[in-house]
């Protein structure tokens, strides 16, 4: 057998799985349930190697020994032969949202189950091995171990504000014993000691490891179940005038349809697209983590393919190979179910923004146009008005080959029309400062307000051909306006517009890059080519060279290596499982009907042309279904009563770790990108604002700048991203989507990454020191003298000695003292005899009656009791209007 034992983080409690070995074929995992101490667990594992010892009083060949430490286990999975159980054994914190630490996965191990006794070979289990390790788990997978990643910041904390009744009668049903999610928050019960906690079921859709799961979901106590998501997390320290504020940016990919560039395109029969990623932006004031004290704002957009049935055939190996649009779908049923989806989700109004070719000389991406207007038109006829699905069309392509258009400013009035349409999440009310002074762009935003703060309600889906260049600058520039508002929201700024050039959007820029070479990576196997700067027309010269190489090398890719890719995720993912009998996986001609799953049975339930949305949906919007208390959301809570003193919702241990043994270089806030110390210029006496337009060569790191070295790289990569470092420099990335091959002298220089480290020769250090050693004048305002003048220093000198006699005192009446009280108390008496009013006796100031009487009258006008004026009040005003006006 195999013992997993688990622990909470303080490593007070524990829990062990027996895991069966004799049996070759099926998985026989006993969990007792019961939570032991250290104590007990100890003595268990030391009987059980007692019993397992081959002779008495042996220490040699021990009964039981460790096999593996690990940090989570990311599921079971069965080919041909027996079980493996597949182990988190290295892991890095990569984000902290409210005293949650979210990880990211860095080394992962396979063991196999069945002992070597009972083991039945297959000649082909290697193989199955190698495409599932082909999926690397060790780059881009995160998981938490108490917040929900797959859902957002809104759906969870509205779960946590859900009525007190609703959760004593959710608790009087359900008896299945279960967790907290949020393992610091909880409601308190009226009078009582308990704490409510709430858990829900993940969002399938992003959840990674759901079939690797399903194995033990039903056996094993939902502690051990640990879901991992795919895509991006980054965050990076904004600090305004020492005021940290984490900025945080969380990529969810699809595991549904799921795959490579060409060769997933679209959607498939249930409605899932393919590249489809939710982007999360969190911002919150790191200085109060609670959920329910702390300031917390989030936005989320959406990326996806077209949703209609449309591919592209690579076995003509041509760059750009024509898009077929492969089934008639004149109910647009296929694109009704995917945003009923996205209904469901994120409510109303969902805005698609098109970013593909409207005018091309040969029809190519113009078919998918016409194509998704016509769905459009005709799903909207049955929405009501005011829910009707907004489609804004925009040939991006065009506008960058303009040399009039500017086309980050027609992107901004995109942003602000979309923010304002759908809002975004904050967990607190309006300020104060908001509502005696409002500003006009805020009283027009949309959302849905409630008493305790702003919900978003609907959202942005935004699509080119590959979602993957243009997709990136339009959802930065969204990102960029709404991130305004939500410093506005916070208190942070005075009014909600951002400029370029700041710190902050240099820092937001540099996550959003991060973020969209990941996601690039992923999807078409290499880094983003189009930047924002190749948009904003400030990227250097120099990429030009490198194009031809990155072209080729995408070229390659997804000829060459992602059949097997793509192969790798849908074993990962169990669309396809070996079955003896049947052909293999690397034997199929297409995928097509592992994807399709109405090409295999036919589906007893037609839905309805007209009414295309599920039961229930209509009735709620603009608010999300997902989000309303209703009795089916309710089925997927899971409710729990804690007494409040229980270690488990204590987020002071959960967080600090006082147990712990840690060093500061192992902290992650020092390893977190950090406006001041990454982009603030070094120059003394540069205002520290965030919000202050720098130059470019007045910053921590140059906007513009070659990357002529590998070091310059390494220096520049210093980010909370996990991207993987690229294998070289001219194949980093290829061209980037499907508009980069045409016009490319029209398109602007190219620039790789946004912000290298301006590394400077020695040529250029006096002018460095120059800037640094500066004036008084330019630092405090005013001209201090050489020195002190002589009558200056000899009233010093006096003061000096005055205090030096004060300490003198005789010593034999020192000893007298101490002998007196010696057979008492110790008395400690100060050294020198002070008059009133110093640092061991201090009076408080004596007011008198008068003065006490305004700070009353003051005290009383706040709270709206005003005194009746007096005759010298009157003859005091009287003068002031005289002096004054007169």
């Amino acid at each position: 057998r195999y013992f997993l034992v688990g622990s909470n983080p303080a490593e007070t409690k524990y829990r062990v799985l027996k895991i069966d070995r004799t049996e070759p074929k099926d998985l026989v995992i006993i969990d007792d349930k019961h939570v032991y101490t250290q104590q007990e667990v100890r003595e268990l594992l030391g009987r059980l190697d007692l019993g397992n010892r081959t002779k008495i009083g042996q220490k040699g060949s021990s009964g039981l020994s460790r096999a593996v430490s690990a940090f989570g286990v990311v599921g079971f999975v069965r080919f041909l032969e027996g079980y493996y159980i597949v182990l988190i054994t290295k892991r890095r914190k990569m984000a902290d949202i409210g005293g949650h630490a979210i990880y990211k996965i860095e080394d992962t191990n396979m063991i196999y189950i069945p002992n070597d006794s009972v083991r039945v070979t297959h000649p082909d289990e290697a193989r199955y091995l190698r495409i599932f390790q082909n999926v690397d788990l060790s780059s881009n997978f995160y998981f938490s171990y108490s917040y929900d990643l797959s859902h957002s910041l809104q759906y969870n904390l509205t779960v946590l504000r859900m009525p007190l009744e609703t959760l004593r009668t959710e608790t009087t049903q359900t008896r299945q014993e279960s967790f907290d999610i949020f393992e610091d928050e909880g409601l308190p019960t009226q009078g009582g000691s308990g704490v409510f906690g709430v858990c829900s079921k993940p969002y399938e859709k992003y959840v990674w490891n759901g079939k690797l799961l399903e194995a033990v979901k039903n056996t094993v106590h939902r502690d051990w179940l640990l879901y991992i998501i795919h895509g991006f997390c980054g965050q990076s320290k904004l600090l305004i005038y020492g005021r940290p504020i984490y900025v945080t940016l969380i990529a969810r990919r699809s595991s549904k349809f799921a795959g490579t560039r060409f060769l997933k395109r679209g959607a498939n029969c249930e409605g899932d697209v393919a590249n489809e990623v939710e982007t999360e932006q969190i911002l919150y004031d790191a200085s109060v983590m609670s959920f329910s004290a702390g300031s917390y704002s989030s936005y989320v957009q959406v990326r996806g393919s077209v949703p209609l049935y449309w591919s592209q055939d690579i076995s003509t190996m041509m760059p750009k190979p024509p898009i077929t649009l492969d089934q008639a779908d004149p109910f647009a049923h296929v694109a009704a179910l995917h945003f009923d989806q996205m209904l469901q989700r994120f409510g109303s109004p969902i805005i698609i923004l098109n970013l593909v070719k409207e005018r091309e000389k040969r029809k190519h991406e113009r078919i998918l146009s016409e194509e998704l207007v016509a769905a459009v038109t005709y799903l909207n006829q049955f929405l009501p008005p005011e829910h009707a699905i907004i489609y804004i069309p925009w040939d991006m392509a065009k506008y960058t080959k303009s040399k009039l258009c500017n086309v980050l400013d027609r992107l901004n009035v995109i942003a602000e029309s979309v923010v304002k349409k759908t809002g975004f999440f904050v967990n607190r009310p309006d300020s104060y400062c908001s509502i005696l002074r409002p500003d006009e762009k805020w009283n027009e935003l949309g959302g849905y307000v409630v008493s305790t703060g702003r919900l978003q309600t609907g959202v942005l889906r935004t699509n080119c051909v590959d979602c993957l260049d243009r997709t990136n600058t339009a959802q930065f520039m969204v990102g960029k306006c709404a991130l305004a508002y939500q410093l506005y929201s916070l208190g942070l700024i005075d009014k909600p517009n951002l400029q370029f050039d700041t710190d902050a959007v240099r820092l937001f820029e540099e996550l959003y890059e991060d973020h969209g070479d990941t996601l690039s990576l992923q999807y078409g196997g290499s880094q983003l080519v189009h930047r924002v700067k190749t948009y904003r027309k400030i990227a250097p010269w120099t990429q030009h060279s490198k194009d031809i190489m990155q072209t080729l090398s995408r070229y390659y890719s997804n000829a060459f290596s992602d059949a097997d890719r793509q192969d790798s995720i849908n074993l990962f993912l169990g669309v396809f499982k070996p079955t003896e009998g049947k052909p293999h996986l690397w034997e199929l001609p297409t995928d097509f009907y592992l994807h399709h799953k109405n090409t295999l049975s036919l589906s007893q339930t037609r839905r309805s042309y007209t009414y295309w949305w599920t039961t229930g949906v209509l009735k709620h919007l603009p608010l999300p279904f997902d989000e309303v208390t209703c009795a089916e959301n309710r089925h997927k809570l899971t409710v729990k009563k804690f007494h409040k003193y229980e270690e488990e919702i204590d987020i002071h241990n959960e967080f600090f770790r006082p147990y712990e043994l840690s060093s500061f270089d192992e902290t992650f806030c020092l390893a977190m990108t950090n406006s001041t110390r990454d982009f603030m210029p070094k120059n003394v006496g540069i205002d520290p604002s965030p919000f202050t337009v720098r130059k470019p060569d007045e910053t921590g790191k140059s906007v513009l700048g070659n990357k002529s070295n590998r070091e310059e790289t390494v220096l520049q990569r210093k980010t909370a991203a996990s991207a993987p470092p690229p294998p070289s420099e001219e194949a980093v990335s290829s061209s980037s989507e499907d508009d980069s091959g045409t016009d490319k002298e029209d398109e602007g220089a190219v620039s790789q990454r946004s912000t290298p480290v301006k590394v400077t020769d020695t040529g250029d250090n006096t002018k460095i020191t120059e800037n640094v050693v500066q004036s008084t004048k330019d630092v405090y305002g005013v001209n201090l003298s050489d020195g002190p003048s002589e009558d200056d220093l000899t009233i010093y000198a006096r003061f000096v000695q005055l205090g030096q006699s004060q300490h003198k005192q005789d010593k034999s009446s020192q000893q007298f003292c101490s002998k007196h009280h010696l057979d008492r108390v110790i008395n400690l008496i100060p050294i020198s005899s002070f008059s009133q009013d110093n640092i061991y006796e201090v009076q408080p100031p004596k007011a008198d009656r008068k003065s006490i009487e305004i700070f009353h009258a003051h005290i009383q006008a706040g709270r709206g009791n005003m005194q009746p004026l007096g005759r010298d009040d009157f003859l005091m005003y009287r003068e002031y209007i005289r002096n004054r006006y007169l």
